[in-house]
């Protein structure tokens, strides 16, 4: 069955019906055509698909599209600024954070709702926000580095 879904994905409003069982994730993926966020396990363990909604880092594989009416959803497309990469992004590429990019946006995503929350993070506050992203390619430290070096650059991220 389809129910009406109103919501606003990247700051632009989105009205239309979608399926009952629909998750945010294909919704994101299947209807806005906004493939930046991945699917890794499809059981909220890697993090691949964490998006924004009202500020707050979800699993998007585990929060049902309907779940979002009314609410602001953001993810890894609607984090640029000024139609270039974040800051968080650039930090990313300098420090060598991204290897095969597969966790990346996911990972980003919970970067920033970190920094959102708290600009000026520790190392120990900053692996506990990426604690629920796994990445199979790096030690985590250039992560962490450039994690820190977007904080360190920026008194607002959000």
């Amino acid at each position: 069955m389809s129910q009406k879904l109103v919501c606003t994905v990247n700051g632009k409003r989105f009205e239309g019906l979608v399926e009952d069982d629909m998750t945010l994730l294909h919704f994101l993926r299947e209807v806005l055509h906004l493939t930046g966020t991945k699917e890794g396990c499809g059981e909220g363990d890697c993090g691949a698909c964490t998006v924004l909604v009202d500020g707050i880092s979800v699993n998007s594989c585990l929060y049902l599209a309907l779940s979002a009416n009314g609410r602001r959803i953001t993810t890894i497309e609607g984090i640029e600024e000024n139609g270039e990469l974040s800051r968080l992004q650039k930090a990313f590429i300098r420090h060598g954070a991204i290897q095969c990019g597969f966790c990346s946006p996911g990972m980003i995503m919970s970067a920033y709702a970190l920094l959102a929350e708290n600009p000026d993070p520790t190392e120990e506050e900053i692996r506990r926000a990426i604690s629920g992203n796994i990445c199979r390619c790096t030690g985590y430290q250039q992560i962490v580095d450039a994690i820190r070096d977007a904080a360190d650059n920026s008194t607002h991220m959000a």
